[in-house]
């Protein structure tokens, strides 16, 4: 049986309940409590993870967050595209008066009231985030964060309707459609391998009746995936860094040194030239980036000491440490924490918001490093060209 948002599935002798819902949609909340009230599964599959779990039920987990260990494990960016994308959904909700994912809280409480067992059915997010990201190169990373960061400032003006029609599988696969141009990557992991994993997921869970609260546009392709078999390990693998990005990232330090202690060998006044603009194209581009981020001036201090050191090898950054400094100096407090999801859509408040402001001398520090390795480099090889074959 089938009926509207609600898909009802014969699977090999057991019933599975799909319920497609609109994230932010009042109607879908109902019908969740609707669906799970009146059938009672034994039970009730949700479009969460742990982490996100735990990020719905816990109203303190910003407050728990440590900034410091973050940019240690080289998240910072990761986290702030969690960020965008959440208070984007969050601002979302505020039109409609409803928080983001009440649906699936909603599913939570009733799976709860009716003794059914909770499974937690989607593939961590940092799973996804870092697949998405290991899939996608430096320039696909450029835009996909410049797109995230302009969506902060784009007010949509979506009415309820506009919310309902988004169930829609033919609206939802055409915007699918338009974002997977610019980036093909975004529906393969975001969509279908998801859609394999919750469709994994669902036929794992026990018992004889199941409801599984879903996206509406996962529903297209969780219908087929449940007949199929899939690959949870493979689904679940992080990737590793690409070969030719690991033989770049160290074959740059490498010609830039061999560079400068050839043409020292042969011209010792060239080759401390080399070395001056090397430092000072790396440190003064990676100080204007903190300064653009308006960070802290021992964070700009820190950014020009670390930039030439940390361009020469692919394991450090100087924005990891420029981003340090500012978040030991001006550490984050509760509050900054407790005010993130209004802060994040405001340009004054994305800079005057601790944690967001950490984040953004993280990258602008490291933008401008970046850009004074290529401009360094570039001086750096055209010195040796000239005392070679001048």
């Amino acid at each position: 049986m089938e009926s509207g948002n609600i898909h009802t599935i014969d699977l090999h002798g057991r019933q599975v309940i799909l319920v497609g819902t609109a994230h932010v949609s009042k109607m879908s909340v109902e019908e969740v409590k609707d669906v799970i009230e009146r059938e009672k599964p034994d039970t009730v599959c949700i479009e969460l993870c742990q982490s996100r779990y735990q990020s719905i039920t816990d109203a303190n987990r910003w407050q728990n967050t440590d900034v410091v260990k973050i940019i240690k494990e080289g998240r910072a960016l990761l986290l702030l595209a969690n960020m965008v994308l959440s208070s984007y959904q969050k601002r979302l909700g505020k039109k409609f008066g409803i928080n983001p994912g009440q649906e699936m809280i909603q599913a939570i409480k009733s799976a709860e009231e009716t003794g059914a067992f909770l499974c937690l059915a989607d593939r961590d997010i940092q799973t996804t985030m870092l697949r998405l990201w290991r899939s996608t190169g430096l320039w696909g990373k450029l835009k996909l964060f410049f797109q995230l960061l302009m969506s902060i400032f784009v007010d949509e003006e979506l009415t309820e309707e506009d919310m309902e029609k988004m169930k829609d599988k033919d609206m939802l696969s055409a915007a699918l459609d338009e974002l997977s141009g610019a980036f093909p990557q975004l529906k393969s992991i975001i969509i279908d391998e998801r859609d394999q994993y919750l469709a994994y997921k669902i036929k794992s869970a026990p018992g004889e009746k199941i409801v599984a609260v879903l996206g509406a546009g996962h529903i297209p392709g969780i219908k087929e995936e449940l007949f199929r078999e899939q690959n949870p390990a493979e689904l679940t693998r992080i990737p590793p860094a690409s070969k030719t990005t690991k033989i770049v990232g160290w074959s740059i330090p490498i010609i830039i040194i061999a560079a400068i202690v050839l043409t020292f060998s042969v011209d010792r006044a060239t080759g401390i030239d080399q070395i001056v603009s090397w430092v000072l194209w790396n440190g003064s581009l990676g100080v204007l980036g903190a300064i653009l981020a308006f960070a802290h001036p021992l964070a700009i201090l820190t950014a020009f000491v670390v930039a030439p050191i940390s361009s020469l090898s692919p394991m450090l950054a100087a924005g990891w440490f420029a981003g340090l400094t500012e978040a030991i100096v001006r550490k984050p407090s509760v509050r900054d924490f407790e005010s993130l999801s209004e802060d994040v859509h405001t340009v004054k408040g994305f800079w005057r918001n601790k944690v967001t402001h950490v984040l953004l001398v993280v990258i602008f520090a490291n933008l401008g490093s970046t850009v004074g390795t290529i401009i360094g480099g570039a001086d750096v090889i055209g010195k040796f060209i000239h005392t070679y074959f001048g």
